[in-house]
């Protein structure tokens, strides 16, 4: 999955390239997998040893709802925007603050940019933290694990801490228990 770059004799080209999802196995632990092939397709601007590429990956992911653990598919349509410079070694340690315009700055090395380093950075930039399978998921039940979705349980699920019950032991239940008292 690596583009060379010595093989760019002008300083603009179209490079579109389809891989399977078994191309991204092993490797980072991700939240998800590829549910059919990934559709790249990028426009690769030169301007001397600078490469600027512009264009679309298109994806399908499987995900897991995080509320009711089902697996569901997400289509992503993402655009991609970065600046490759080449790697130069820093030799000496110093802070250096991010500026707004590194967020779209990356490094080659070897005359060659990671096709693959480039779509899976692009895929978990664009997975929310939280997948839910859509808005209204009820998740599951944490009493009994009924998928709330399905079916309705009659579970308690309120939670008292029971740290506090020595505490709670010292005022009786009231029926103004919501108001506060004067002394």
């Amino acid at each position: 999955m690596l583009l060379d770059l010595r093989s760019f004799r002008g300083s603009d080209a179209l490079v579109e390239r389809s891989y399977s999802p078994s191309s991204f196995s092993g490797g980072d632990r991700v939240d998800y997998s590829l549910a059919a092939p990934v559709d790249l397709s990028i426009r690769v601007s030169k301007d001397g040893d600078k490469y600027w590429l512009r264009g679309r990956i298109l994806a399908q992911v499987r995900r897991d709802c995080c509320r009711c653990l089902k697996a569901f598919d997400v289509n992503m349509d993402l655009e991609v925007d970065l600046r490759y410079h080449p790697q130069r070694v820093v030799t000496e340690e110093t802070d250096y603050e991010i500026a707004e315009d590194d967020l779209v700055t990356a490094f080659y090395s070897d005359d060659q940019i990671d096709l693959g380093g480039l779509i899976r950075e692009q895929l978990n930039l664009a997975s929310p933290m939280k997948p839910l399978c859509n808005e209204a998921c009820r998740g599951l039940c944490p009493v009994c694990g009924v998928d709330r979705n399905r079916s309705e349980c009659q579970c308690d699920a309120s939670w008292q801490d029971p740290r506090l019950d020595a505490l709670r032991s010292l005022f009786p239940q009231s029926q103004d228990a919501g108001r506060t008292r004067k002394d």
